[in-house]
């Protein structure tokens, strides 16, 4: 038998998260010894992730071990199947150790996965002629299964050659798309909250789904994913560290503003705030009244940053300078995260 510990990682087997049994007892101590424990491998923070269950099933000898994926390519705009004859081991480094054994195609969302798309992947992974076929039917079976629940990363790793010559999924992995989750309620119903950072689940019941825990002292509110990221990386510019990517979308309610403090203050690393706010259908005096009111309903102690631009920025300087708060004012995106890291200095 295999026990395997179900955490939301990679890297298991290397972790001691991925052990073999010989008999039923074996398997009790096994289990046992992973079941409430922290498993930590690269892909997880540097505290690790709660053990709460195990996987127990047959081991299975085979003869040969494949990968295929399933992702979007970004720099193509489409979903791209990946495969490879070097399965068994992270594909990131068989793209760096054997590139040439790493195949991909990408599929047009009209057509769909075409059978000779899956033939072409096939033959490159110097199968067999006679697990041509039934691999063709798995790589569409994956890629239904990556469109219909709003996937962004379906992958079976090892899919291995058995004995008998079968192709058998000896472990597999999907990613789905938060943003679709509504759609997909059975889904959302499988969420571990286990498997998740306290600030991170915190986040969500504030309403807040683009919110990402990072090792700074930084808090960042911005609005938009991509100006979120600049924003990372002028602070990082600066000399400072992020405390978190956070997007807080396009929305002209104050709720979300206050919530948004209310996680920065609930994260023991963060020592200054830094929001920047470019507004286009967002409006800047929304996010200025939010402001107020969450040092209204708090106890803002930290020294915090404001750069508004765009929509009503007249009206949001104007809420801002009556309001009496010794906000940090800042013109450009770059000013805002310096003067946000000469904050943390000051406050250090």
């Amino acid at each position: 038998m295999v026990v395997k510990a179900q955490a939301h990682a990679g890297g298991r087997g290397q972790a001691g998260g991925i052990k073999t049994a010989s008999s039923s007892d074996t398997v009790e101590a096994l289990a046992g010894a992973m079941l409430g424990k922290k498993l930590v491998t690269h892909q997880t923070p540097p505290e690790g992730v709660s053990v709460s269950s195990v996987l127990v099933e047959e081991a299975v000898a085979g003869r040969q071990e494949l990968y295929l994926g399933l992702t979007i390519d970004s720099s193509l705009g489409l979903p791209t199947m990946i495969a490879s004859e070097a399965g068994g081991m992270e594909i990131e480094e068989v793209a760096l150790s054997n590139p040439e054994k790493v195949l991909k195609v990408a599929i047009d969302p009209v057509a769909g996965f075409q059978p000779f798309l899956g033939r072409q992947l096939a033959y490159g992974m110097n199968l067999d002629a006679g697990l041509i076929r039934p691999m063709g039917e798995i790589m569409s079976k994956l890629y239904r299964l990556f469109q219909d629940h709003d996937a962004s990363l379906v992958e079976i790793n090892p899919l291995v050659v058995t004995e008998e010559g079968k192709l058998l999924a000896l472990d597999a992995k999907i990613n789905f798309d938060d943003n679709a989750l509504f759609r997909h309620l059975d889904v959302d119903e499988l969420r571990d909250p286990g498997q998740e950072t306290a600030l991170e689940l915190q986040a969500l019941n504030l309403g807040l789904r683009n919110y990402v825990k990072l090792d700074g002292n930084i808090g960042c509110m911005v609005n938009g994913a991509g100006l979120a990221m600049a924003a990372l990386d002028v602070i990082s510019l600066a000399g400072g560290e992020p405390a978190n990517f956070l997007d807080i979308g396009t929305m002209n309610n104050t709720d979300r503003v206050v919530n948004a403090f209310q996680l920065f203050l609930s994260d023991p690393n963060v020592k200054a705030v830094m929001v920047n706010i470019f507004g286009g259908m967002a409006r800047a005096d929304i996010i200025a009244q939010g402001i107020v009111e969450a040092y209204r309903d708090m106890n803002i102690k930290l020294p915090v940053v404001v750069r508004l631009a765009g929509t009503n920025v007249e009206e949001g300087d104007r809420i801002l300078a009556e309001s009496g708060l010794k906000v940090i004012r800042a013109a450009t995106l770059q000013e805002a995260a310096e003067r946000a890291v000469a904050a943390v200095g000051e406050a250090s």
